[in-house]
């Protein structure tokens, strides 16, 4: 919104600063102060409305340290990073742009799921919630979403070689001018592609296209790709939005590694949409993703102002309102930034969560059947209930896994040199 204002401001009245808007820094740094701002701010009140409506969290005893002490401390609190991130996000990112838009939709689409979940917990004493397969329609309606964007809108294009998209049969959906090369005197000409080419690292050429399983079709690969497109999409938003879930077990656990995570999906959308330093890093380049800068600065912000409330010991939890969405969110910026196959490695405490839940529940099945009694792998899943059963406190938990989470950002960076 601001973006265009000031655009019409610097167009018509030349007036001073309104430059600033054009470039995404400055925008991305706005954007951060204004969701810490609106989420510290109306965090607060937000926390004290919840209380006056006893929106309290119902814990099952689980024999866990400090559990019980946590009984009636507010939930929904998810509300906030939703808000703290689409304010700032309206107000500063260009909303005709289709990543902008798209993420918009996603972070509301996952909103709703996880609000009526919580509202049936809270207000309808349901501690089940909403049911499962109500979540799971929701969840591959958004992959669908998502994943038709990604194949059908003419604005979710890759810039590539003219010679190179003729040679692969890529639909070329517009021709730029001619650039010099990286070869001084030689010029390259330059074209924007349909296709379903992602970044896969430490193999040489760093990028793989989807249509390779689909080869034996022929001509008709790139024809039916999408029934393999489509159910990846759906499977990558499922998984990460759950892993979230599950994550967001102890405090701040789920809100500090989803803060390092958007911070390196920023720092990939900057990168993917600079032509200089997506040459050099040899990575796709994606026109028009700039602007999910500006959205994973909002994302951000969102998280850190959050964890202000979250931190141990924790004066609210984000419910699946956030925990549901924030995974969401996560899981479309990796894939419009076609760095999805990257989320094993990002998204690393969210993975380890999910397997220890799946781990445990599959060898209890497996023992129980073989033996006639169910044993375990761990103490207790998923795996941050591991640790506290160990006697671990919470708080060292989840500053040992948010080092985790660095560590895996880091390493997440890296690969986009490793060949």
């Amino acid at each position: 919104m601001f973006y265009h204002l000031f655009q019409y401001l610097q167009d018509e009245f030349d007036f001073p600063g309104a430059s600033l808007f054009q470039y995404i820094s400055f925008r991305a740094g706005i954007a951060i102060i204004a969701s810490l701002m609106i989420s510290i701010l109306f965090g607060g009140r937000i926390i004290r409305y919840l209380q006056t409506k006893q929106v309290g969290e119902s814990v099952r005893d689980l024999g866990l340290h400090g559990q019980l002490e946590k009984q009636g401390t507010p939930t929904m609190g998810g509300i906030i990073i939703i808000l703290a991130t689409l304010v700032p996000c309206v107000l500063l990112a260009r909303l005709d742009n289709i990543y902008i838009v798209l993420m918009i939709i996603v972070t509301v689409w996952m909103a709703a799921i996880g609000f009526a979940d919580d509202y049936i917990k809270v207000f309808r004493k349901n501690k089940k919630g909403l049911r499962g397969k109500f979540k799971i329609v929701g969840q591959v309606g958004l992959g669908l979403i998502v994943g038709l964007v990604m194949l059908l809108h003419d604005d979710v294009v890759v810039r590539m070689d003219e010679s190179y998209a003729k040679e692969k049969g890529y639909e070329i959906v517009q021709k730029l001018s001619p650039v010099e090369s990286a070869v001084p005197g030689q010029v390259v000409s330059m074209v924007y592609v349909k296709t379903t080419v992602t970044n896969l690292p430490f193999i040489k050429g760093n990028n793989f296209d989807y249509t390779y399983f689909l080869s034996f079709l022929g001509e008709r690969a790139k024809t039916w790709v999408w029934v393999l497109f489509l159910p990846l999409i759906i499977l990558i938003v499922i998984s990460v939005s759950n892993g979230s879930n599950l994550t967001d077990g102890i405090d701040g656990l789920a809100t500090g590694v989803s803060a390092i995570v958007g911070g390196t999906l920023g720092i990939l959308a900057y990168v993917s949409s600079h032509t200089l330093f997506a040459d050099y890093l040899n990575i796709l380049y994606l026109p028009y993703t700039s602007e999910l800068v500006v959205f994973s600065a909002c994302f951000i912000g969102a998280c850190i102002g959050f964890l202000w409330y979250n931190a141990y010991p924790a004066k609210v939890f984000m419910g699946d309102t956030g925990s549901l969405t924030i995974g969401g969110i996560i899981a479309t910026l990796a894939i419009v930034l076609r760095k999805e196959l990257l989320i094993p490695i990002l998204c690393g405490v969210f993975l380890m969560e999910n397997l220890s839940v799946v781990l445990q529940v599959g060898y209890f099945k497996y023992t129980r059947r073989k033996y006639g009694e169910g044993k375990r792998i761990f103490k207790m899943a998923p795996l941050h209930h591991h640790y506290q059963k160990l006697g671990m406190h919470e708080s060292k938990i989840v500053t040992r896994f948010l080092i985790v989470g660095v560590l895996l950002a880091v390493f997440t960076i890296i690969t986009l040199k490793i060949r």
